[in-house]
């Protein structure tokens, strides 16, 4: 397997309902698809209730010859909350990926330390981030992908925390994410001698808190109203209101039903924040 980002576990199951909307047979998306899994566009990993679909993390669409495999991927981009990464070269979509690069840069090395949340929030909305109503993220917090970063309303990142949204994060309302904490979009593939990345995108929902040095890994899902206690790894699904930590993250506890706060990190005595 080379380059690659998570897709889904059930594409198989899916081909029906993709058929229909696609306005083919699907005996032709399953032919498609095997083009795709034949061409290294989509990969395909393990058995049963450990299976996986990936696929490869860069935009390659333009150079796909069988009709129906191309609407296949251009459909299953769909699917992810990035942008995927152009074929470099000599081309706009290469200057456009090299422009928000230094775009991150600027921000990392300057722009996310000065002492205003307007000034900060404003450079990441002009780089793509789209970030709601009341929502901050404190001073020297890195922010990797900014045109991927997604946050709701209400929602507060700490300091010092790296914030790593290159294959997508959807971060909800009301969210409280404590200093020092790693959101992890990608890794490398151990078993391939060419150190292939690997990525995933997202997810963390309303009402989730996560502890000081907590690591969020690519693929991880946290729903809503999930906690995550400090110094934890978390790399999968954390169902709603559960207590997560510890070896394994494993379940500790459930959290109350109804939240309703605010978590307010733009307030009078945060302005420096």
């Amino acid at each position: 397997m080379k380059h690659r980002t998570i897709h889904s576990p059930d594409l198989r199951e899916r081909l029906p309902a993709l058929a229909s909307e696609l306005g083919v047979s699907l005996e032709d998306l399953q032919d498609g698809l095997a083009w795709c899994l034949a061409n290294e566009v989509v990969f395909e990993e393990g058995e049963g209730s450990n299976k996986l679909f990936w696929m490869t993390s860069f935009d390659v669409e333009p150079t796909i010859g069988h009709p129906v495999a191309r609407r296949l991927f251009h459909r299953m981009k769909q699917d992810i909350p990035a942008q995927f990464l152009p074929i470099y070269g000599k081309n706009w979509a290469t200057l456009k990926d090299r422009w928000r690069s230094a775009w991150d840069m600027a921000y990392n090395i300057l722009i996310n330390k000065i002492p205003s949340h307007h000034i900060r929030v404003g450079w990441l909305r002009l780089g793509g981030a789209k970030i709601g109503k009341g929502t901050s993220l404190w001073r020297n917090t890195e922010v990797l992908g900014i045109h991927n970063l997604v946050v709701g309303d209400d929602t507060v990142i700490g300091w010092h925390c790296q914030v790593d949204a290159r294959s997508g994060l959807v971060i909800g309302n009301h969210v409280a994410i404590a200093s020092h904490v790693l959101i992890i979009a990608g890794s490398h593939d151990l078993q391939a001698p060419e150190f292939w990345s690997i990525s995933g995108a997202i997810y963390i929902d309303d009402y989730v808190w996560i502890g000081s040095r907590a690591l969020i890994g690519f693929g991880t899902h946290l729903c809503e109203g999930s906690v995550v206690t400090a110094n934890t790894v978390v790399a999968k699904t954390v169902a709603p209101y559960k207590i997560v930590g510890g070896t394994g993250a494993k379940v500790m506890g459930e959290r109350v039903r109804g939240l309703n706060y605010k978590v307010g990190g733009k307030g009078l005595f945060t302005l420096l924040h």
